[in-house]
């Protein structure tokens, strides 16, 4: 394996691990009381993310998107409480990140205007989802946590 793919999978594990510092005493690690967390960390500088303004959507049945929340990262990369359980159900999702705003204000010019992650939330049953984004000026990676929540 090549030293930059070390460091990426390196940095990702940081980012799931819930490292980062937190603000609230109920979040990080492993979140049980959010359906959709978000943790993204900036790979040039090796910190967490912040102010990384994001919307999620859900396809509806005539194949649009419908976006259903927005926010931004907090000073630890992350966002939590983007969706409550009752409006969390399954169905086809898209995350957008605007990355070109991120890089933008940190001085950079970057390749690409955002990053989405689209994905099927609970095809295996109830389920919360952490969605991980580590970011550089021209590329980014992304990984899911899935977990089971007992019903």
């Amino acid at each position: 394996m090549s030293h930059p793919a070390v460091l990426v999978f390196a940095a990702l594990a940081v980012v799931l691990s819930g490292a980062a510092p937190v603000d609230s005493g109920q979040h990080g690690g492993a979140d049980t009381t959010c359906p959709l967390t978000v943790k993204v960390l900036d790979a040039v500088r090796g910190v967490p993310a912040s102010a990384v303004q994001l919307k999620v959507s859900r396809k509806t049945e005539e194949s649009s998107w419908a976006e259903i929340a927005a926010g931004a990262t907090d000073a630890s990369g992350e966002l939590h409480n983007l969706i409550e359980e009752k409006d969390f159900r399954a169905g086809v999702y898209r995350v957008t990140f605007d990355t070109k705003a991120y890089w933008t204000a940190a001085g950079q010019s970057p390749f690409h205007e955002a990053a989405e992650v689209t994905f099927k939330a609970h095809e295996q049953g109830h389920q919360h989802y952490i969605l991980a984004l580590l970011l550089s000026p021209f590329s980014y990676t992304t990984t899911a946590v899935v977990t089971k929540v007992d019903e």
